[in-house]
């Protein structure tokens, strides 16, 4: 392709994009298709002679268009989201152009120059103190990852790299916690055996009483404790463990405490919200995801940690190819996580922060937080359904409750109402399981979503729920 053609297409596609964005609410938010429906007509073998970018674009609209679910339509209410906003996206198209390799400074100085000043942003728009350095990694699963690996290696004196762990290192964590946690236990050698699940309490957070009997039962057995992972924003319930009194237990134990605000942390951009975030200045790692609630595209996840010393001891790598003479002066973030090679995803939340403000943000913080509660007011007001777990920040956990069901046919029925609700493909809704019983998520996050389809939600629902027989 020469300059000319990669111009018109490009212009093409950022057209095609623009209609995408204003006529999303017309596509169907969850993918119909059938498993291998794409596979059955895609060819079996790359082509031999390259093909026109007509002829591939025609493909992308009819091959894969129908197989995408439309995380940015204003009716996504399913996980949590993972929004994107015209500036994200406008600075995703520079970034790939560019084309940047941003291991260290020297390989592009700006990238590094620009995630440093970003970062310290996002540090003092979410409340976090100065001794706070900042990192992107791709996702919460690194950072959580990063976070473990660096509890093991202070737990051990930094000598697990070198030598292996000698002893069983322990983690504790909430039921409530992700899954992330129990496969970055395992990633770094832990050992699932080692990580204790924590009971909650009647909100689903951790219960910080539990957390102190196991780290006494697990020293009485001769093992060592480590870390404590605290959430704030549970995926299932949004449950916000008391990391201040979690912080005073892991004080008392020499533990690492890492605390994970995934989706919650961009509310606490408003200090209105802010509250969950009590304790977290005295945690040693924090790490919340822009990707989702920050209208910046998948992905960048924002890793704080307390001492970059302790980071850097456990991932830095200084092979000869990689010194630089400018080193001793600047930060080169290969060091800061897994990854040797690093897209330059600064820039993309450098043009999110600067075209909405702080002010902006806040703004659509606070829309969201409104819509889920006048969400949860209809749960609650309404005889045949009840709330499962105290609305927090933008989740609301719901089930229908028609008269004298037990718990295996209220779960079944739950299961029959979402399913006739995603089907309608005006809404997505997923589930979780709080205590045993099936229940329907509502997250509302979505840079587009309006009190209209928040209405339009429950309507559905209600229809939905009168539809099935008890």
């Amino acid at each position: 392709m020469d300059n000319a053609a990669f111009r018109r297409y490009g212009h093409a596609f950022v057209d095609w994009l623009a209609d995408y964005f204003e006529n999303i609410e017309k596509l169907p938010v969850k993918s119909k298709t059938l498993p291998g429906d794409l596979l059955s007509r895609l060819p079996a073998s790359a082509p031999t002679d390259g093909e026109s970018m007509d002829e591939i674009f025609k493909d992308f609209r009819e091959l894969i268009m129908p197989g995408i679910s439309h995380w940015q339509h204003p009716a996504w209410f399913a996980y949590f989201p993972a929004n994107n906003s015209p500036p994200s996206v406008l600075a995703e198209m520079l970034t790939a152009g560019l084309g940047s390799q941003c291991m260290s400074w020297q390989t592009s100085p700006a990238a590094t120059e620009l995630e440093e000043r970003v970062m310290d942003w996002l540090r003092q728009m979410i409340g976090l103190p100065p001794e706070f350095s900042g990192v992107i990694q791709d996702t919460a699963s690194t950072a959580s990852l990063c976070a473990l690996l660096s509890a093991r290696e202070y737990a051990t004196g930094f000598t697990a790299n070198q030598k292996g762990t000698n002893e069983p290192l322990v983690v504790y964590a909430s039921t409530e916690a992700h899954s992330s946690i129990e496969k970055g236990v395992k990633i770094a050698g832990l050992g699932k055996d080692n990580l204790r699940l924590i009971q909650t309490r009647d909100d689903f957070s951790m219960c910080p009483e539990s957390l102190a009997k196991a780290i006494e039962e697990d020293l009485g057995s001769g093992l060592k404790p480590a870390c404590v992972v605290a959430t704030l924003g549970t995926t299932s319930s949004m449950a916000m463990d008391p990391v201040e009194a979690v912080a005073d237990i892991c004080k008392q134990y020499g533990l690492w405490l890492h605390v994970d605000a995934a989706f919650a942390g961009t509310a606490a951009v408003d200090p209105n919200h802010r509250w969950f975030m009590k304790g977290t200045e005295n945690c040693d790692s924090f790490v919340f995801n822009p990707h989702k609630w920050m209208l910046t595209n998948f992905d960048c996840s924002a890793y704080f940690v307390r001492d970059p010393e302790i980071l850097l001891r456990t991932l830095g790598m200084q092979p000869e190819y990689l010194k630089t003479a400018a080193d001793t002066e600047v930060k080169n973030y290969r060091d800061w996580g897994i990854q040797l090679g690093r897209r330059f995803r600064a820039l993309k939340l450098w043009f999110v922060v600067r075209s909405y403000g702080t002010g902006g943000i806040r703004k659509m913080v606070n829309r969201h937080i409104t819509m889920a509660k006048d969400f949860s007011a209809r749960v609650d007001s309404d005889k045949c359904f009840e709330l499962m777990a105290p609305r927090q920040l933008s989740l609301v956990c719901f089930r229908y409750k028609p008269g004298d069901t037990d718990e295996e046919g209220l779960n079944q029925i739950n299961q029959q109402l979402m399913e006739r609700v995603n089907a309608t493909g005006e809404v997505f809704l997923t589930h979780t399981v709080l205590r045993g019983k099936y229940t329907l998520r509502l997250s509302v996050g979505q840079r587009t979503t309006s009190a209209r389809h928040i209405q339009q939600a429950w309507q559905l629902i209600k229809e939905a729920s009168q539809q099935i027989t008890v």
